[in-house]
């Protein structure tokens, strides 16, 4: 059974830094399969947005808000996708998701169950 499992939200004031983890099953970070994993979040009320992803290869995506602030990296031999958030502002108060997604079948999908990240003085 494939895993992820996020770890390293809390609370944070403005400005501070936050550093999330996702650790998964040995299927996601095998060199058999490949598997784009990448992190998201969400507010309530709102749609899970997106806001890093990193491939096999190390090749990275990020969204506008995360751009110079958050830093996205994966340890295959550690089997964990991290992501740096530096310069937190009260909206990126959500709960983020780990994501990990099989490029050579879109039936292999798979979402961890969140962490609270919660930016306020």
């Amino acid at each position: 059974q494939v895993q992820l499992v996020e770890s390293g939200g809390g609370l944070v004031q403005p400005g501070g830094s936050l550093r999330l983890s996702c650790a998964g099953s040995d299927v996601i970070f095998s060199s058999y399969q490949i598997y784009q994993v990448g992190w998201y979040r969400q507010t309530p009320g709102k749609q899970r947005e997106f806001v890093a992803l990193i491939n096999e290869d190390g090749e990275t995506a990020y969204s506008d808000f995360a751009k110079g602030r958050f830093t996205i990296s994966r340890d295959n031999a550690k089997m964990t996708v991290s992501l740096q958030m530096n310069s937190l502002k009260p909206e990126d108060t959500a709960t983020y998701y780990c994501n990990a997604r099989n490029l050579q079948n879109s039936n292999y999908n798979y979402w961890g169950q969140g962490t609270q990240v919660t930016v306020s003085s």
